[in-house]
This record gives structure tokens, C-alpha cells and sequence, in this order.
């Protein structure tokens, strides 16, 4: 198809009205003249003699530095080029020049037909393939940008060809759904084709440095009254704005397009974007209206056109991109092929075509993470290093016969797997969940005994001091009962205990040591440690658990976590483990209930922790700050812990604890609480996991807005432990629609995973686990929950190439691709 007359106006028209305004590089609907000038003479039309080829680069590069020229300059290249023009049509006439556009590609015959750009996007990929930069080349050589724009796009770490491609739209705007005028309806984007039937361009009388133009615009079913608005004193100028009333004349055809909005006037359509066209039924040219916009995510000193003109200069190296999935992946999976699926998520024909590419770019994600997780399991699996430790023995049958409660289906079921771990030379790596109070402690302790009854050590460590220690002190009560001596090792440890600890760990005589972060330390050295125990594995990073792991010869390691994950995080951070889920409480456990109040409700909280006290019952109040905070409006531990003790309960022991207290403090505190020297305790989030009292049942939770459900959750779990009734009030000021929701989960469910799953929707994954330890992996357009079926998809696919050849020597491009981005992207430190 030809270039037609119109085009070459239309080019014509833009550098006279550059002439008539005085040179100041005007803005237009879409792009200032030095953008649009450098983006037409950016593309050669197909066909174009190599000896003009020179000279449209030149004119390109020209452009891309017009708005650093002074004005001469400018008038010069203006001139130049309306010559050139001229000159380059009469030249030229009769010849046919090909438009620039693309065909309808299909994944393959079965499947169905996905389109790459049409005649909106940049280049066909004859054209492409011919004038196609190199993935690796930088931008700042592409003739479009040049350096400065280069310096610029670096802000947001954008250097090579490559970088564009895969620089994947934030979010799009459908403005491809044409409509009429009487169709409109407020909160839609869309597109009018309608007829002008007036013009007014004026400066606001309130604002002198504001001009507004205002087009009444009409169709066949009705009219409808648009406006656009100006800043900058340029556009005051008299003849700017009769240039514009030119432009939109009483009976031109428009094509606009917008979102829908509703005023007291009517609807109308906001700051739309206009294309003037010749005929009611031309097709708009404009790479906004009438098509699916992309938008990108942009930075200071970076305006969207800059990075749309950037995009569009390295599309054509996508026709470049060999695909690293093999057709028989991408047709069992319905998988748009890889450069037709770049193509479409930056200019997208249609919402279809948008939906299929974002797919499989978001397959792609999850795929090459799955695969990294998958090998590495793989490579673990191949030492056969590890000691073999017998599941039965005389330890764990004095055990099981020690226990004055039965075990439940689900830990029984657990136990069972660790167990069949922990007779292979392969190391086991198994993550156990467990909601509060499910038992996954005993489940460990069978393991630990597995490896102390076949002669080897072991060790548990636990994220802090108050949750070490509760590990402590239940290990001590059932170990002496199995005369085994076990130790605690934190940073509280005095020096004279530590040296003794250190000193019968190498020779053998300590089989078990519990402990923080200190275990981790280089002075600890185990004689043979077969077994490490993680509780609360995600408060760790990724070096530190490796680091216990180390004081070993291979060892067996169990983690374990009282968080539900849910099963998408689970796969994502965890997809290199073997999991394991204890989803059964304990016979007799009550459930614990749970209201959201608001702050005029506080005498009923209270009224409530004075009966339970009565009857001999102990409290928690838990808050979010250790003092009062002067940018938030939050009660403090410490003023409120004060204010119950001498205002609300002054006859009552008020305890506090929080987490700059010393460790004799905290150890003074728990141990008063656990002892019932004081009745309420006042405390941060430090009793979050640890603090075990069973016959707490009133927890109180302030400014229950700030927590995250899953943590809500956990804290509720302090409560519940024994026989007794138990009760979770959740105080919150906020009148928040999404707050009070929130906390209607809690009213509502025990269940932990599903709560967990609602965390995650309303808080995302990052948030949930805490992005710096968790590994929660930054994906471009991946969402974990929204696209749970395709992580499952990705994974089905991951596991079944693992199964057919696990090096992927047989597939060179997808091996590179994962090293590529598990290197670029990831870092490593995803892989747990």
C-alpha cells in the first residue's frame, strides 16, 4: 500500500506551522515537532533509494538535537528540509511506497490467530529484519535518541535495545472501542469519530499563562462539547491560537478519544486526544486514538513520549528474537511466540491481542523462576553426602511414651515424611507450615531425637531470644525426662557458659543446642551435626541459614514457619523445597473470638478483661510503637502500659514489654506474665511468636489497621492455649471502607492459609513476608494473585522439562535465557 498525498501534507503542514510560529518546537496532540520530525525521518519508507537512506538518518539525528539549537539553527534545518521534501516527492511521484505494516501471524495452525501490530505500530517485519538494530546495541546509537536522550532514558535503567523491548507497559488504556456520541457512557475510554461545529481558542481570564481550546463536536445521534487546556505563555500568543482555529474549523472531521466523564453541563470527554481526519471513514494514524495505549512507567526529567519514541526505534530488533521455548511447549500451552507477544505488549491492535501477549510474557516469568528452582533442587538431590539417620530407635519410642496427649492425623502424617527424608544420603529440605498451635514443635523434636539416637547432633535456631528460649524450656522438660542434656545459646549467654557450650560441642557431649543468631557465629563448632531445625525460617536471610547449614557436613535441614504461606508465595519462594502441612489443630482447642471495635467501644474491651481477670485469667495488650509517635496519631506501649496501670487498672499488676528492653527485662517480664505476678501485659509485637501462657485468654490488639493480617493472626494465636474460652479484640480508629474489611476476615475465619491468601490480595506478597528476607521475586508483569493459574501452568511445564533432561543441554537458547536472567533479574537471591 502507498504512502498517500495526505501523509506528505500532513508532514508539510507540521514544518510551515514550525515557520509560522516562530520556531519554539510546538507541542502538538501527541508529540512536540522535533519528536514527530525525528520519528518520520527515523523510518525509511520501503523502497526509498539507498543513496536518500544517508540522508534521512542525518535529518533524524538532526531532529532528535533540535530543541539544544537557537533559533537560526532551527530556521536553517526548517528550511532545509521543506526543500528536501519537496524535492524528495516530485522525485519520486508514481513511485509506490509500501506503508508501514504488519500481518496477522499465527502460533500456529491449531491454535488461534494472535496479531502482531497493524498498521498503527511501527514497522513490518521485512522492513524490520533489514533495518533491525542489534539486541545488544546501546540506545544511545540508535539515530532516533542520541546521547542526551541515551542520558535520560538511563534514569531508568534503560542502556541497550534490549532493555526496551522488555521495558513492559505499567498498564494500558483501551481507546480501540468506537463509539458514537449518544453511546457515551461516564468512565469509559473511548474513541469518536464526529464532525466540528464550532472552534473557540482563547486565554483564561484567570489565568493568563492558561489557553483553552473548546470544540463543540456533533454526529449523526447527537453533540457533545469537548475542551483541552494550554499552559505556557506561548500558547497566549494571538497567532498560535488562531493557528489552532485553522486546524479544527467549523466542519472538520475529528477523530477523539478519552475517558468519559460526566458533568454538571453533560458528558464530555476529558483532555482527549484529537486527529484531524480527511474523511469520515480515512483510518486514524494516531499511535492513541482508536487503539490500545500502552503506558509506561516513567521517572523525573522522563517524559512518556521520550520513551515511546524509544520503544518504537528498537521494535524492529524484535523480528530479531529467537524464541527459547520450542514450538511444542508453546503449542501445548497456547503460547503466543516471543516477538510477536514484545510487539504486543507495546502496541497492541486490540484488547485480544493485549491479553495473549501479556500471557505469555507472564508465563514466561514464572517459567524461567521455576526452572532455576527446579535445578537447584535438582543439584541438591545429587549429594549423596548425607548422613543416614534411623527413624526408629530407642529415644523416639520413649518419646512417643512420655507424650501426655496423642498426636494428630496431620503431624503423624508429617513425621512420616520427615522421617523417610532422613534415611537417604540425599540432604532433606523440607519447609513445614503450621497454624499457632498445630504441634509442628513436637513434629521437629522426633526428628532432632532421629538424629541424636543414630549418633549424631543437632541444632535449632530460632529468629529471637523470647522464641529461643520458649524452644528451651519445652526441650528441657521433655529431655530430662530422657536424660539429654540440652543448651541455649543466645546473645544474652554469659562468656563463662558460652566457652562451656562451644567446648562440648566439638567433643560430642552436647547432642542439642537451641539458640539465635549466635549459633551462627564462628566459635560454633559441632563434632557432627546431622539435623538443623529453622523455626520462623523467613525472619532469616538467605547467607544465615546457609551459614548453619555449614557447621555440618551436609546436614538434614527442616524449617519451619507458623506464617501460612499461600500456595502461589508458597510455589515462588519455596519452589525448591518439599512442603509439608500440619492442617489439623489438636483435639479440644476452643475457637477464639474474634470482634473488630472501634474506639468508642473501648468500656466494653475493658469490661471484658476485668470479668475474665476475675476468674483468674490473664491479658495481653499488644501495640505498634514502643513510644508515641509525633507524624501518627498511635498509642505507644509505653504511654499506654502507664495509663491502665495508674487510670484504667490501677488495682492490677501491669506488665510491659518491648523490644528495646534489655534481655534480663524481657526474661523479668515473660516471667512474671507466665507466673501470674502480673495480670495484664502491655507489649509490642515481640509476643508475636514465643510467648507461650496458657492461661492468657483476652488479647487486645490497638491500631489493628497498622498489622497485616497474617500478623493479626499470629498474635491471636497467644491466646486460645488452654481449656478456657478465649477472646481477640481488634481496636481500630480508622473508618477506612478496605481497613474494616480487612478485619472482617478475622472476625470471620481461623482458618491461617486462607488468611494468609487474603493478606497477600489485600497487601500484596512483598508485604506479607517482608520483601528485604523473603525472596519475593520483583516480577515486570506477574501478579501472584491475580495469575495463580499460570504460575501452575508454568510449573507443570518447568517440572516436565526437568524430567526430560534437567541440564538443558538439548535447549542452548533457553538454558541461556536462564542463566540470563537469573544472573540479570533475580540475582540468586530468590533461590532459597
Amino acid at each position: 500500500m502507498a504512502i498517500e498525498k495526505p501523509d506528505w501534507l500532513r508532514l508539510q503542514k507540521a514544518l510551515a506551522i514550525e515557520a509560522e510560529q516562530g520556531f519554539t518546537d510546538l507541542v502538538g496532540r501527541q508529540y512536540r515537532f522535533s519528536e514527530f520530525l525525528c520519528l518520520t525521518f527515523g523510518k525509511f519508507p520501503s523502497g526509498i533509494p539507498s543513496e536518500e537512506r544517508d540522508r534521512w538518518q542525518q535529518l533524524a539525528a538532526e531532529y532528535a538535537d533540535y530543541s539544544s539549537l537557537d533559533i537560526a539553527s532551527r530556521q536553517s534545518l526548517v528550511a532545509q528540509t521543506r526543500r528536501y521534501i519537496h524535492q524528495f516527492i516530485s522525485t519520486e511521484s508514481g513511485m509506490e511506497v509500501e506503508k508501514i505494516a504488519t500481518p496477522k501471524i499465527s502460533v500456529s495452525e491449531s491454535k488461534p490467530n494472535y496479531k502482531t501490530p497493524n498498521a498503527k505500530s511501527p514497522l513490518s517485519p521485512e522492513i524490520s529484519r533489514r533495518l533491525a538494530p542489534a539486541l545488544n546495541q546501546k540506545i544511545s546509537e540508535l539515530s532516533e535518541i542520541g546521547p542526551r536522550q541515551a542520558d535520560k532514558l538511563a534514569r531508568l535503567g534503560l542502556y541497550t535495545v534490549r532493555d526496551l523491548l522488555y521495558y513492559f507497559p505499567r498498564d494500558h488504556i483501551d481507546y480501540a472501542r468506537q463509539v458514537r456520541i449518544n453511546e457515551l457512557q461516564a468512565g469509559e475510554t473511548v474513541t469518536i469519530v464526529a464532525t466540528i461545529k464550532s472552534c473557540s481558542c482563547f486565554t483564561s481570564p484567570k489565568n493568563k499563562k492558561l489557553t483553552i481550546l473548546e470544540l463543540q463536536l456533533r454526529d449523526n445521534t447527537g453533540r457533545l462539547k469537548i475542551g483541552r487546556f494550554y499552559a505556557g505563555a506561548r500558547y497566549s500568543s494571538r497567532a498560535w491560537q488562531e493557528s489552532i482555529k485553522r486546524q479544527y474549523a467549523a466542519g472538520t472531521v475529528v477523530a477523539v478519544c478519552g475517558l468519559v466523564k460526566a458533568s454538571k453541563y453533560g458528558k464530555t470527554i476529558d483532555n482527549p486526544e484529537i486527529e484531524v481526519l480527511a474523511n469520515p471513514g480515512d483510518e486514524i494514524e494516531s499511535l492513541t486514538i482508536g487503539r490500545v495505549v500502552p503506558i509506561y512507567a516513567l521517572t523525573e526529567g522522563v517524559v512518556a513520549s521520550l520513551v515511546r519514541q524509544a520503544v518504537t526505534a528498537a521494535m524492529p530488533a524484535a523480528q530479531l528474537i529467537k524464541d527459547p521455548l520450542p514450538k511444542g511447549l508453546r503449542d501445548k500451552y497456547n503460547l503466543m511466540e516471543l516477538k510477536d507477544a514484545i510487539n504486543n505488549i507495546h502496541f497492541p491492535p486490540d484488547s485480544d491481542s493485549l491479553t495473549g501477549a501479556r500471557r505469555r510474557l507472564v508465563f514466561d516469568e514464572f517459567y524461567y523462576l521455576q526452572l532455576g528452582l527446579l535445578q537447584r533442587q535438582h543439584k541438591a538431590k545429587q549429594i549423596q553426602t548425607s548422613a543416614v539417620l534411623v527413624p526408629k530407635g530407642q529415644l523416639v519410642d520413649e518419646f512417643y511414651k512420655i507424650l501426655p496427649f496423642q498426636l494428630t492425623g496431620a503431624q503423624q502424617r508429617v513425621i512420616n515424611d520427615i522421617l523417610g527424608d532422613l534415611q537417604k544420603t540425599v540432604p532433606m529440605n523440607r519447609l513445614v507450615q503450621g497454624d499457632v498451635g498445630s504441634g509442628k514443635t513436637v513434629v521437629a523434636v522426633i526428628a532432632l531425637l532421629a538424629a541424636i539416637q543414630s549418633g549424631y547432633q543437632g541444632a535449632l535456631m530460632a529468629p529471637t531470644e523470647v522464641l529461643a528460649e520458649q524452644h528451651y524450656r519445652k526441650l528441657v522438660s521433655w529431655f530430662n525426662l530422657l536424660h539429654l542434656p540440652v543448651e541455649l545459646l543466645t546473645g544474652s549467654t554469659k562468656a563463662s557458659k558460652r566457652r562451656q557450650i562451644h567446648a562440648h560441642l566439638e567433643t560430642g557431649e552436647l547432642p542439642l543446642l537451641v539458640g539465635t543468631h549466635a549459633l551462627i557465629q564462628d566459635p560454633v563448632n559441632f563434632n557432627r551435626l546431622g539435623l538443623v531445625v529453622i523455626d520462623e525460617q523467613h525472619r532469616f536471610g538467605v547467607e544465615q541459614r546457609a551459614k548453619l547449614q555449614q557447621k555440618g557436613a551436609q546436614p538434614h535441614v527442616l524449617t519451619m514457619t507458623a506464617t501460612p504461606i499461600p500456595r502461589t508465595l508458597a510455589l515462588t519462594i519455596h519452589g525448591d523445597l518439599d512442603v509439608s502441612q500440619i492442617d489439623e489443630l489438636p483435639p479440644g482447642r476452643q475457637a477464639i473470638k474474634t470482634t473488630a471495635l472501634t474506639s468508642s467501644q473501648r468500656e466494653d474491651a475493658y469490661d471484658l478483661m476485668r470479668r475474665e481477670i476475675a476468674q483468674g485469667r490473664q491479658v495481653y495488650v499488644v501495640l505498634p510503637l514502643v513510644e508515641e509517635s509525633e507524624k501518627l496519631d498511635l498509642r505507644s506501649a509505653v504511654e499506654e502500659h502507664q495509663n491502665l496501670q495508674e487510670a484504667v487498672f490501677p488495682d492490677l499488676k501491669v506488665g510491659l514489654l518491648h523490644g528495646r528492653m534489655s534481655s534480663a527485662e524481657k526474661d523479668e517480664a515473660i516471667t512474671k506474665f507466665r507466673d501470674g505476678e502480673t495480670q495484664i501485659l502491655v507489649s509490642t509485637t515481640v509476643v508475636e511468636v514465643g510467648v507461650d501462657v496458657p492461661n492468657a485468654t483476652v488479647m487486645l490488639v490497638e491500631n489493628a489497621e497498622r498489622f497485616g493480617l497474617s500478623q493479626l493472626h499470629q498474635l491471636r494465636g497467644r491466646v486460645g492455649r488452654g481449656a478456657a474460652q478465649s477472646y481477640c479484640l481488634l481496636m481500630s480508629s480508622s473508618k477506612s471502607a478496605d481497613a474494616q474489611q480487612r478485619l472482617k476476615v478475622l472476625e470471620q475465619s481461623q482458618d491461617g492459609f486462607f488468611i494468609s491468601e487474603m493478606d497477600m490480595r489485600f497487601r500484596g506478597p512483598g508485604e506479607v513476608l517482608g520483601r528485604k528476607q523473603s525472596g519475593v521475586a520483583d516480577f515486570t508483569l506477574a501478579s501472584l494473585v491475580e495469575d495463580e493459574q499460570i504460575l501452575i501452568l508454568a510449573r507443570n511445564a518447568a517440572e516436565k522439562v526437568m524430567e526430560i533432561d534437567p541440564t538443558l543441554d538439548r535447549w542452548f537458547l533457553m538454558k541461556e535465557e536462564l542463566k540470563y536472567r537469573h544472573e540479570r533479574l533475580m540475582g540468586g537471591a530468590i533461590l532459597t
